[in-house]
């Protein structure tokens, strides 16, 4: 953690302009609720599945008893009797059936990480508030369109979760889970210090997911995906194999890119050390590294068919994700 940074970031101003936000460190329950107004022009992906037969607002490829007419064809053994078009089976002297598009719901669960990694901001905010933003946008969004919403929130501390639910309650006791987990982050963290038998885990996590999905469900992972294991990739194909995943991965400008030539004092909360920045050989290897690991999470995500979407700290998540699902409806 760059301490000189946490400290003018503490001083940011926390009221909502019509620019960029200086929201600081911490989220607020309030923020996160006023996002609910900002997914008026969000909407999510299409299904590409196909869940259970309840009500919903994504159409599903199957066709059956449903909501939306569709069309009329040739009566077939096993169709449902009470969808017989008497007139055009009158008018044709042959059996004929209605087909209807089937409205199908198509519930969304979201992996929020609170982790001490994301406990990092340059400028604006901290990738932690952006993660419990992008949550809260995601979960306005499916309630919005109908779906039943719910989530997991997890760092080294443990984890809470919400079952899928199409409430609003639901949505605000996960929101609430998000802002405990998000204010309980310090500079202070010593992981050397926490047991490693009792520190939860991004697989751990995964696993939880794993446990709570049923088929069909959009799963939205939010994280900065600083900790994987040597499992991860093994959870990823069981999560992907019946469900849709969307990769959220927050980070700040300056973790990929060293900051302009000069001296950094650079703290975990217990130790200093200053970096040198003024080194070409040390930005190209920050940088290269940087880019590596980027690249290892894209390509993680085309193996599973899951899109991967970048929030910066440095940008709104509502501008970011607009872009983005907007090109992914297109696509």
């Amino acid at each position: 953690m760059i301490k000189t940074m946490f400290d003018q970031t503490k001083s940011l101003n926390t009221k909502v302009d019509s620019g960029t936000q200086n929201i600081g460190p911490y989220a607020s329950i309030a923020h996160l609720m006023g996002l609910r107004w900002a997914t008026r022009n969000l909407s999510l992906p299409k299904a590409k599945r196909v869940s259970r037969p309840q009500s919903g607002s994504h159409h599903s490829r199957f066709r059956g008893r449903g909501m939306e007419f569709s069309e009329v064809r040739v009566y077939q053994p096993g169709d449902d009797v009470r969808s017989i078009d008497w007139r055009v089976t009158a008018r044709r002297q042959t059996p004929h059936t209605k087909l209807f598009n089937e409205e199908r719901e198509r519930p969304l669960l979201i992996v929020c990480d609170q982790s001490q990694s994301q406990f990092f901001g340059s400028q604006y905010t901290f990738k932690s508030v952006r993660a419990a933003e992008t949550a809260a946008l995601f979960a306005w969004t499916a309630l919005e369109h109908n779906d039943r919403v719910g989530g997991i929130v997890f760092s080294e501390k443990g984890h809470q979760e919400v079952k899928p639910a199409r409430s609003r309650k639901s949505i605000m006791k996960m929101l609430n889970y998000i802002t405990d987990f998000n204010r309980s982050l310090n500079i202070k963290f010593n992981e050397n210090k926490t047991d490693p038998s009792n520190r939860f885990t991004f697989n751990d996590a995964l696993n939880e997911t794993i446990r709570l999905s049923k088929p069909g469900t959009m799963i939205v992972l939010i994280s900065d995906f600083m900790h994987l294991g040597d499992d991860t990739e093994k959870q990823l194909s069981r999560l992907a194999k019946h469900n849709e995943l969307l990769m959220i991965r927050t980070y700040d400008p300056i973790e990929e890119q060293l900051p302009p030539p000069g001296f950094y004092p650079v703290s975990d909360g217990k130790e200093t050390l200053v970096i040198n920045s003024s080194s070409p050989q040390a930005r190209n290897n920050y940088q290269a590294w940087a880019q590596k690991h980027k690249q290892s999470l894209v390509t993680l995500s085309q193996r599973y068919k899951a899109p991967f979407i970048e929030v910066s700290t440095h940008e709104e998540p509502s501008t970011t994700l607009q872009r983005v699902l907007q090109s992914l409806r297109a696509s």
